[in-house]
């Protein structure tokens, strides 16, 4: 599959999002490892790498800083303010904190290029928009801070259309990054021609749908206690049992194709639209491969139309957001 732009960089459509190599869906790989992925990652063609100070509160830049610094030339470096952690008590344990306001975007940028080991931040998103904050405030510093040098283009996550046209007023957005695969369709309702009209590049995440789409989490119970998706409602029991049922024709059409499982929902999200990249994310060097994989996945119509049918937002079952967690994004619902 050709290469595809975001704004002024030209990246795989299959880029890699770098939360996984923190303790977020279980145990993070050692850190010798995780250098070891990153490092692969680039040997496979990866050159678009995702990170954000929330992640590992800041544990997913310190590495990727360590392993990339050398390489900085070969890769597009994306990262997030907006969320991030706070050692509130004085005890050395962060908790998570989101913070829109123009002097915490500056000390958090300040804060990531120093673990980044980077002059300069290619793309950098408001991880989530602070509704205490007017977006333009927020904008407006992540457009200060370009004009410094310390980034490139500016980008946000998880917010409407409506709040995008605001934003894009203050200063041109280059990409909008939010949840997207068979299962989450959100996008579809207005995000997806809203950044096609303004020539803003689609990055869609958890494009396997937090493993779902891989077909191989068959229980939900033997996830670690700390593990993200006991928040979600789709993995609770209930839901999830529903879910399962919907994988019968998803693993015949994979078969079909002659593809894995996750091959097919990459290719599925590539072939929506030639303005959208994805960033899967993994800690596992043979997942990582498997996945890029999907840019020799080639869709038919026909097959567009099975997947279409076979998992949707209309039969999906639960929401993919807690309360809280839906408090905090912006964007459209069914």
């Amino acid at each position: 599959m050709n290469k595809r732009q975001v704004g002024p960089f030209t990246v795989n459509p299959i880029g890699l999002g770098c939360m996984n190599i923190c303790p977020v869906y279980g145990p993070p790989p050692p850190e010798a490892d995780a250098q070891k992925l990153l490092l692969a990652a680039l040997d496979e063609g990866v050159d678009f790498f995702d990170t954000a100070a929330l992640y590992g509160f800041g544990e997913s830049e310190r590495i990727i800083g360590k392993a990339l610094s050398g390489k900085r030339s070969q890769f597009t470096l994306a990262s997030k303010c907006g969320l991030h952690g706070v050692d509130k008590n004085g005890d050395g344990k962060k908790v998570r904190v989101l913070d829109g306001r123009p002097e915490t975007i500056r000390a958090t940028c300040e804060n990531s290029l120093r673990s980044l080991k980077t002059d300069v931040i290619d793309l950098y998103y408001l991880h989530r928009w602070d509704k205490n904050v007017p977006i333009e405030d927020s904008v407006g510093m992540l457009s200060d801070l370009v004009r410094q040098g310390k980034i490139r283009t500016i980008g946000l996550s998880e917010v409407s259309s409506n709040t995008l046209r605001k934003a894009h007023a203050v200063h041109p957005i280059t990409a909008l990054q939010t949840e997207y695969s068979l299962w989450t369709r959100n996008p579809e309702i207005a995000v997806l021609d809203a950044c096609k009209e303004l020539n803003i590049t689609f990055v869609s995440f958890s494009p396997l749908a937090r493993k779902f789409l891989c077909a191989d989490l068959a229980d939900t119970t033997q996830l670690l206690p700390t593990d993200w998706r006991h928040t979600s409602p789709r993995f609770h029991a209930e839901h999830y049992a529903k879910n399962l049922q919907l994988l019968d024709n998803y693993l015949e059409i994979s078969r079909d194709v002659g593809c894995t499982p996750a091959q097919l929902a990459l290719a599925w999200v590539l072939h929506q639209a030639p303005h959208i990249v994805t960033i899967p994310g993994t800690s596992r060097i043979d997942h990582l491969k498997d996945n890029m994989g999907a840019l020799n996945v080639k869709l038919s119509p026909d097959i567009l139309v099975r997947l279409d049918q076979a998992i949707n937002q209309a039969n999906v079952s639960g929401n993919r957001y807690n309360e809280l967690a839906s408090s905090e994004v912006d964007t459209e619902v069914f």
